[in-house]
């Protein structure tokens, strides 16, 4: 299960290693980078994950962001209420690429209407993925 992790929305996409596999799922609301977490632990309790992925946020020079150390912070906050191994997921651009695509079909682009957040999120676990399976 990956999670693009952003302050007021965070998206949801989960996939199948054995089937390389994806779909988006949902974006769960936040209030400063915190979700409901009965909402995580319905989706966790739902769909069983083994393994859940983090998008780290990272400026385009490698470094660190603000926003990395929210996703870092979020991560944590994961693993220590659910106790399941967490992988932080360089992520710079999906949510780029992701808007980008969207345009190019016709889509308006009205995000806070029709969020793009779980979409970035299957973009994270489709390049965990992909990197996984050139190994």
């Amino acid at each position: 299960m990956a999670f693009d992790f952003g302050l007021r929305q965070i998206g949801v996409a989960v996939g199948n290693c054995l089937l390389f596999t994806t779909q988006p799922l949902m974006v769960l609301r936040a209030r400063e980078g915190q979700p409901q977490w009965d909402s995580v632990a319905g989706l966790l309790g739902e769909w069983r994950p083994d393994l859940l992925l983090v998008g780290e946020p990272l400026n385009m020079d490698g470094s660190s962001s603000d926003m990395a150390e929210r996703a870092g912070r979020f991560a944590r906050r994961l693993h220590g209420r659910f106790g399941l191994p967490i992988e932080m997921v360089d992520e710079r651009l999906t949510s780029f690429a992701v808007k980008q695509e969207q345009r190019e079909l016709g889509h308006r682009g009205d995000y806070h209407r029709q969020p793009v957040d779980s979409l970035a999120a299957e973009l994270i676990l489709q390049g965990w993925m992909a990197a996984r399976q050139q190994d």
